[in-house]
């Protein structure tokens, strides 16, 4: 009995272990989104080419002359910005390289456009990272070795000129010499750039590569490849950037360009636990909350109380409904204002937003973005090389595009078609 009780009880066991069902339910496959090579003429690429260059100028120069200020500030003295204004500041390393200039002049954002086309030029077909570093690392040594090269006192105004250029690119350089170096000192080195902040540093050149690529894909890869300056998620940012100025060769469409922020992800930031990817995040808010001011419902005037809160500022073209929208829109920008204007996040946070609100519209965009202030001359810069890029030098407003072109090459000795016709008889389209 003891033996017939012991073998069901091994039936059963066998019975329970073979009616166990493996279920392997089928996960979804994780695209990867490529895009077909881009093609365009010499004459479109070319247009497109100096649009991005001189939209970027144009950005540049109108906030040249209010950078870093609050937008209180900007109305109180300029009312609402419409156009280009005299840069009347003090001439600094990161800044114009001269007191007072007249408008259209331009800062750093547009001179590392001109050092970019220089790099690309002297290593076409070999981009990468230790070249990068060696091409800032020898402009910095020519800088230096230029302050007594022949062995004579330099003269004082002469001196001045070549410190202040060395303080621009000093910092910089001392990264790229410490990636030059080892590991140990190069992280060191990145770590502390700029004090240590998450500074919007690769956002000032890496538009550049979305000009010189086939693909969103291969702006973004070889934008990161080169992203020696920025931590953490300021690497996808400046990324990005790239992979949306590509974009703009490609589509007019205003929503296609701002969603390459979705669909571009090489590196899978998406797959970050916990986080995810900070830039997709900040971008979904952003849209939200312009199509959600777009569509609030208002009062056709203003209260007496809100019309000292939204006070229209002298010059803003709009109704009191616009006005009202782009306040708000302001107020939520100043919701995710950082530690330092110059902030990536920031920086990002503002670009989004003004290029959603602006529909595509140059102008309206840039206006947007240069009468927030804070580090508005880089903002408006990168969207103005987006912009650029998507309209053609041919479609950018007539007064701007020709005065930036004018005082860039007269007063600030930056020839932008020159630019332009180098980089094409360089590489149309091969890079």
């Amino acid at each position: 009995m003891k033996r017939l009780l012991a073998c069901l009880m091994i039936f059963a066991a066998m019975a329970c272990k073979e009616s166990t069902t493996s279920i392997d339910i089928p996960a979804p496959t994780k695209t990867t989104y490529t895009s077909d090579t881009l093609h365009l003429s010499e004459k479109e690429y070319y247009d497109k080419v100096l649009g991005a260059l001189v939209g970027s100028a144009i950005g540049d120069a109108m906030g040249a002359s209010t950078e870093m200020w609050s937008r209180k500030d900007i109305q109180l003295k300029y009312g609402y910005i419409t156009t280009l204004t005299p840069a009347v500041r003090q001439q600094s390393p990161e800044g114009t390289w001269g007191h007072n200039l007249i408008a259209g002049a331009t800062t750093d954002d547009t001179r590392w456009k001109y050092a970019m086309v220089k790099y690309l030029s002297q290593n076409k077909g070999d981009l990468n990272a230790p070249n990068f570093a060696n091409f800032i690392t020898d402009y910095y040594a020519s800088l230096t070795k230029s302050i007594n090269d022949n062995g004579t006192i330099p003269e004082t105004d002469f001196l001045d000129t070549q410190i202040e250029k060395i303080d621009w690119i000093k910092e910089w350089a001392r990264v790229s010499m410490a990636y030059e170096k080892d590991t140990d000192s190069y992280l060191k080195a990145m770590n502390r750039f700029y004090g240590g902040e998450m500074s919007c540093a690769g956002q000032l050149y890496t538009p550049m590569f979305g000009l010189i690529s086939n693909s969103p894909e291969n702006a973004y890869t070889l934008a990161y490849n080169h992203t020696l300056f920025d931590i953490g998620y300021a690497k996808d940012i400046s990324a990005l950037v790239s992979a949306m100025t590509h974009m703009a060769l490609r589509t007019k469409n205003i929503d296609s360009i701002i969603n390459t922020a979705t669909f571009v992800d090489p590196l899978r930031y998406q797959d970050s636990r916990l986080v995810g990817r900070i830039a997709y995040d900040m971008t979904d808010a952003s849209v939200k909350k312009v199509l959600a001011l777009k569509q609030l419902v208002l009062a056709d005037t203003l209260t007496p109380k809100d019309s000292i809160t939204f006070k229209i500022p002298e010059g803003f073209q709009g109704s009191h409904k616009d006005w009202t929208r782009q306040e708000m829109a302001y107020q939520f920008l100043e919701k995710n204002e950082k530690a330092i204007p110059f902030h990536s996040g920031e920086i990002w946070q503002i670009l989004v937003t003004a290029l959603q609100y602006g529909e595509g519209d140059f102008e309206k965009t840039l206006q947007f973005i240069v009468n927030y202030g804070r580090d508005n001359d880089t903002v408006a810069a990168v969207a103005g090389m987006i912009l650029g890029a998507k309209d053609g030098y041919s479609n950018l407003p007539v007064t701007l595009r020709t005065q930036a072109l004018k005082v860039n090459k007269e007063n600030m000795g930056i020839d932008l078609e020159a630019l332009a016709r180098e980089m094409v008889a360089k590489k149309h389209m091969e890079f």
